[in-house]
């Protein structure tokens, strides 16, 4: 199929290099040409035999949401007042609310149901431009429902026709049947879960929530030691609510990606920027806890961190179905320019799932391609809620 559009390619360091008047043509779900109308080959049935004038409508890569816990049962609304009436995210968690209240809800759910809940909030990503999705585990904390909850994730790729890559979030909270007994769960999930859900087929990286109320740097050592044995690429939620020096920790294993970073200090930037590892800014769970301190956004600029930008969708602290308004709220409250923006869903957040065949348009590349109600790039920061996606296409196949 030809497309003619205004297309922002984001093949470049720093840029989008829009072209005015562009071509782009796909066969087999692969670019096969790129560049200005008036030099595409002729004829153009050599590339195909379809041929669409969009009418100087944008054109970008497909939108890339590298970090979501969108599977899950119940919600937590409630949690949601009581914040607005004072309570603090660590409060609620030690009261039993928190995680443990999805883990409660998420377990009673069989596959089916879960699949039914799940779905709806991946089909509103995929309306807003997202053709590439991670989902992690982490709401059932005990072995049948981690690998029930990957099983979903991996049936809600196969239903909408996009990729979705799945993450082993063991370490996201002590289960209450193990309340006295943390090194015997940490085990547990390092010797039984990980080994068998990587056989499955089931696992693409492994995550932990390294913080005050969550899991020690130690702990956390202990899982991605046992994750790089098995040559796992490693994620972290790092530094969102204390400073762990979660970052070092990440950058110490290579991570692909280190998440929050609100109290990421200098040393963590550093860390970061010598291992390459991808800061991940979750602006909707800022929001949502109406923090205060901000990630290190000049730090990790000056340092050339690559900085990703995801909707970090989950029942309790960022029920944010749009990764569009997740770079609105990248630049409103974290200071982003709309460039940046766009390449923290795209070109950064593809290096953030250690995919390198999308994030950009250029020849060879996964055709995944959205075309927007839009003539610029910033106004997809720009604009906060409503539909501009016209049409989204995942390795060459219309899926909106």
């Amino acid at each position: 199929m030809i497309l003619h559009a205004r297309i922002a390619t984001l093949a470049g360091d720093d840029g989008y290099g829009v072209i005015e008047d562009g071509a782009i043509a796909w066969r087999e779900g692969r670019i096969v040409w790129l560049g200005p109308t008036p030099e595409f080959p002729r004829p153009l049935e050599a590339l195909s035999a379809t041929a669409v004038d969009a009418h100087g409508a944008l054109l970008t890569p497909g939108l890339i949401d590298a970090h979501t816990h969108l599977v899950f049962a119940g919600e937590r609304a409630q949690e949601f007042e009581q914040r607005l009436q004072g309570a603090s995210y660590e409060a609620i968690a030690r009261a039993g609310g928190g995680i443990l209240a999805t883990v409660r809800a998420t377990r009673a759910a069989d596959e089916a149901s879960l699949l039914a809940a799940s779905l709806p909030r991946a089909r509103a990503l995929l309306a807003d431009g997202v053709t590439t999705l991670e989902i992690k585990s982490g709401y059932a904390l005990d072995l049948p429902g981690e690998a029930r909850m990957l099983r979903v994730a991996r049936r809600i790729g196969n239903a909408l026709g996009i990729e979705v890559r799945t993450t082993l979030l063991g370490l996201h909270a002590l289960p209450a049947e193990f309340s006295a007994r943390r090194t015997d769960y940490v085990r547990e999930v390092c010797t039984q879960w990980l080994p068998h859900l990587h056989a499955e087929g089931l696992v693409d990286a492994v995550d932990a929530f390294c913080d005050g109320i969550g899991f020690s740097v130690e702990e956390t050592r202990t899982l991605f030691t046992a994750a790089r044995a098995l040559r796992l690429p490693i994620k972290l939620h790092a530094d969102q609510l204390s400073n762990l020096h979660g970052a070092a920790l990440a950058a110490e294993f290579a991570a692909l990606s280190a998440d929050h970073l609100e109290c990421t200090d200098a040393a963590g930037v550093a860390a970061l920027a010598a291992a390459g590892t991808v800061a991940m800014l979750l602006p909707g769970s800022f929001y949502v806890l109406r923090e205060t301190r901000l990630p290190p956004i000049a730090a990790l600029r000056a340092a050339h961190v690559p900085m990703a930008v995801a909707t970090d969708l989950n029942p309790g602290t960022a029920p944010l179905r749009s990764l569009r308004a997740a770079m609105n709220m990248a630049c409103t409250l974290f200071g982003l320019t709309p460039l940046e923006a766009l390449r923290g869903v795209t070109v950064h957040a593809a290096r953030a799932l250690a995919l390198n065949d999308r994030g950009r348009l250029a020849q060879g590349l996964r055709a995944d391609l959205v075309l927007w109600d839009a003539t610029a790039p910033a106004e997809l920061s720009y604009w906060i809620g409503g539909t501009l996606a016209r049409t989204v296409i995942a390795a060459g196949q219309r899926v909106v």
